[in-house]
């Protein structure tokens, strides 16, 4: 389920829902994401349809510090990967978003609901540079570190390509676009150092204004920025005691 003509109402909740995720983000991840936004009712269909917009990114406080869900968040979220399981005319990204989020459970350790077999991605492998970062915008949330997806994997492979439609995204004004492709070159390597990401990502932040699923995107790329680097400078700092 993607946001595109959605209805004003769930926009607005989906807004809320990302604001809600970024400000947990900035307080540790010691606060509930949905509570003050879909409240703790796992069958509130509005709320729910919210959740399955955002996709994974709901959990995303969870992923990157490492800290269990809270109950209220992690009901809601289950909740959401049951009711929108993707049907088999699905998009692919539909595909790949609820893939994302049952590896989200998975991956922080809570049981999912049934098995769930790795899409298919070869599919892009043959986009063109412009077409490959509007497909990995779609999917920014499964840009998280240590990702290992084949959407990860692809991205991996043309670090040039999405750098080029993170600067295409932002000529065009296309400020979701360019954060989630921005998302993507926070997560993998060979990107040109030329690019200067960190400055293009504020760029991004300062000009979509109110955006919260742009702000979404822009501060968890400048999160995993900032951690990889601490990891690059411990594992520096190890290969100089060795």
């Amino acid at each position: 389920m993607e946001q595109s003509g959605t209805s004003p109402r769930l926009a607005g909740v989906v807004h809320d829902l990302a604001s809600e995720v970024v400000s947990v983000l900035r307080d540790g991840g010691h606060s509930s994401v949905v509570g003050g936004t879909v409240g703790t009712l796992a069958d509130d269909q509005l709320g729910l349809a919210a959740v399955r917009v955002l996709g994974a990114d709901v959990l995303l406080p969870s992923v990157l510090t490492r800290r269990r869900p809270l109950p209220d968040d992690l009901a809601v979220f289950q909740r959401a990967v049951v009711t929108f399981a993707p049907k088999a005319t699905s998009s692919a990204t539909t595909v790949w978003s609820h893939w994302a989020m049952t590896q989200t459970l998975h991956r922080l350790d809570v049981s999912a609901t049934g098995a769930h077999a790795r899409p298919d991605a070869s599919w892009l492998d043959d986009l063109e540079w412009q077409r490959l970062t509007h497909q990995l915008s779609l999917l920014g949330a499964l840009a998280v570190p240590g990702a290992d997806s084949a959407i990860a994997q692809a991205a991996a492979r043309r670090p040039v390509d999405v750098a080029r439609g993170f600067v295409r995204a932002v000529r065009r004004r296309d400020w979701l676009q360019a954060a989630g492709a921005g998302r993507w070159l926070s997560v993998i390597d060979g990107v040109p150092d030329t690019l200067g990401l960190d400055t293009g990502l504020e760029f991004v932040g300062q000009m979509a204004g109110t955006d919260a699923r742009v702000g979404l995107h822009v501060h968890a790329a400048r999160h995993i920025r900032a951690g990889a680097g601490g990891r690059k400078a411990e594992g520096r700092e190890a290969g100089g005691r060795g």
